[in-house]
């Protein structure tokens, strides 16, 4: 079936944006499966950089049918914002669609987000306070209002003075008491479901319609599985499933659709928020990673925690998401390092580990293993060519594809398309796993 997904494979912010781009060309649909306006993607382009929160990266490729899937939560008044900001620069939006089922975040949410992360006094998450986290809770709740519910005025008024008086009167007891008008909110509303009428659809159909037809559909996650509700760093982590399960789920694909599920890994770790992170850098190596790999948040600006690669974690990923393929991202960053530590195994109070154990007390107590592999001292973003790359990047990048028993077949040098290489099947050492 020709459907890949591609998602990320460590605490998000790995390129995946970058890499949906760059393969869209082949693509007919890009469905946007999870994951709210927190989640920003980079792409840098000839006619510049762009930085996305909601609208998929495929959007830059003429003819490709953008779609935010079910699984997403999506503030409608950025997501406005941000077709326009789109179409000023000469992109045309006009393929955009957002499904009927998608859930709503509202003003109520984002104050309810820095309620709830200020009452976790030493134990915050860490959230962008976007309000996604309290969205995705309506929703669970049975309690959300949806893209659909945009295009019934009726049902739009009836769901809107529901939720703003049950949300004020929580407000009302906090330090934050001002109410929320709904009338304010709803003659807001209004002119966004004008302009959105016509965008707002039942994707499922869409994205399986494609399907039928034969055309190439590519699921584009937000995040990384080490934030899943599920399987990450609980309660530290994102409020969706940035799964190739939870793509599935969010884009309205069924797993036996997908043929290609590819991973993208940094070269090193990074995370932003709280909750444990094994191979952190606190030092001014971590520093150097940061300046040289531009960490700071899409969306936010926020430095992003650093550290060595993570092999545990990664196999993780790789093993519960049946990865198919990694792209091996910023492979470029590790040029100024003599040794590159790879952490191999966890050692947790005195025994060795080969994954990351759910309570997030004992995962933040695991010491690293480290395999120190030789760095290569040289500039390697005008590669081009697999054989372009010194032997020492080479060997670290087959190191990690022998870690992870998965095929690495993209490595990133650079943030421009063309510092994407392709690694072929045949390419001797790397085709180990």
């Amino acid at each position: 079936m020709p459907v890949t997904i591609i998602m990320g494979g460590q605490w998000g912010d790995e390129g995946k944006g970058k890499l949906t781009d760059a393969l869209a060309a082949t693509a007919h649909v890009v469905v946007r499966a999870n994951g709210g306006s927190n989640a920003g993607h980079t792409v840098q382009t000839p006619a510049g950089v762009f930085k996305f929160r909601l609208v998929p990266s495929g959007i830059l490729n003429p003819g490709c049918l953008c779609v935010i899937g079910a699984g997403a939560v999506v503030d409608v008044s950025m997501l406005v914002a941000e077709m326009d900001a789109l179409e000023a620069r000469g992109i045309d939006t006009a393929g955009l669609r957002l499904s009927d089922r998608a859930h709503l975040v509202l003003p109520y949410h984002p104050r309810l987000d820095r309620m709830e992360e200020a009452a976790r006094v030493g134990d915050e998450i860490g959230t962008t306070l976007s309000g996604n986290g309290p969205a995705y809770a309506d929703k669970a709740s049975r309690r959300g209002i949806r893209a659909g519910d945009l295009l019934d005025a009726a049902t739009l008024d009836r769901l809107v003075r529901r939720e703003v008086a049950a949300k004020n009167r929580l407000f009302a007891i906090t330090d934050d008491p001002a109410p929320i008008d709904p009338d304010a909110l709803l003659a807001t509303l209004r002119p966004i479901a004008e302009r959105l009428a016509a965008v707002i659809v039942p994707a499922e159909v869409v994205v399986q319609d494609a399907i039928d037809a034969g055309r190439h559909v590519m699921i584009e996650c937000a995040q990384g599985p080490l934030l899943d509700v599920d399987y990450g760093t609980y309660p530290f982590g994102t409020s969706s499933s940035p799964t190739a399960a939870g793509a599935c789920q969010g884009a309205g694909i069924a797993p036996t659709q997908v043929d290609r599920v590819i991973a993208v890994f940094k070269a090193y770790s990074t995370r932003v928020g709280a909750g444990p992170m094994p191979t952190e850098l606190h030092d001014a190596t971590g520093d150097l990673i940061r300046e040289r790999g531009r960490e700071y948040g899409t969306g936010t600006g926020r430095p992003r925690r650093t550290g060595w690669f993570d092999a545990v974690a990664a196999r993780h990923v790789v093993r519960l998401n049946g990865v198919t393929e990694i792209a091996l991202t910023l492979v470029d960053v590790l040029d100024a390092f003599p040794v590159i530590p790879v952490c191999v195994a966890y050692r947790l109070d005195g025994r060795e580990i080969h994954h990351p154990p759910a309570n997030v007390e004992a995962l933040d107590r695991v010491v690293p293993s480290y395999d120190e592999r030789p760095g290569w001292s040289a500039p390697t973003d005008g590669a081009r060519h697999i054989d372009d790359l010194p032997d020492p990047t080479r060997d670290y990048i087959t190191f990690i594809q022998d870690r992870l028993r998965a095929p690495i077949r993209l490595i990133g040098v650079g943030p421009d398309r063309e510092q994407l290489i392709p690694v072929p099947a045949a390419t001797p050492g790397l085709v180990t796993a």
